[in-house]
């Protein structure tokens, strides 16, 4: 079991769930936040920090396993973020849309800290 990252993270990344995770093991893209499952502590902090209730057990809502592989691959090669940031200007417009992982979605890397 570890904690993901999903759907409702994009294009909102609210990086309240950063600021508490005891093992920094988030990763910034351009418009999405991921959790590296391999160092992940599965504590649960970060789960309630999210506004957007985006975090979410890996045993939960990934029946495929689709947000266990993309939390993966983009943890490998997106850089660390430990600190909270700005949620994008359009952040709280984007909370209620659903399906913004196949329309906003971005491999581009964050900044990171």
């Amino acid at each position: 079991m570890t904690y993901i990252v999903t759907d409702a993270c994009v294009r909102c990344k609210y990086t309240d769930c950063v600021e508490v995770c005891p093992v920094d093991c988030f990763y910034e893209g351009e418009n999405f936040l991921v959790i590296h499952p391999d160092e992940c502590i599965d504590c649960g902090v970060c789960e309630p920090e999210c506004p957007v209730e985006a975090i979410k057990i890996d045993t939960e809502d990934d029946d495929d396993g689709k947000w266990l592989e993309i939390n993966t691959k983009f943890a490998e090669i997106w850089p660390n973020i430990t600190r909270i940031k700005p949620a994008p200007a359009d952040a709280d417009a984007m909370v209620d849309e659903t399906g913004k992982f196949e329309k906003y979605f971005s491999e581009k890397p964050g900044e990171g800290d």
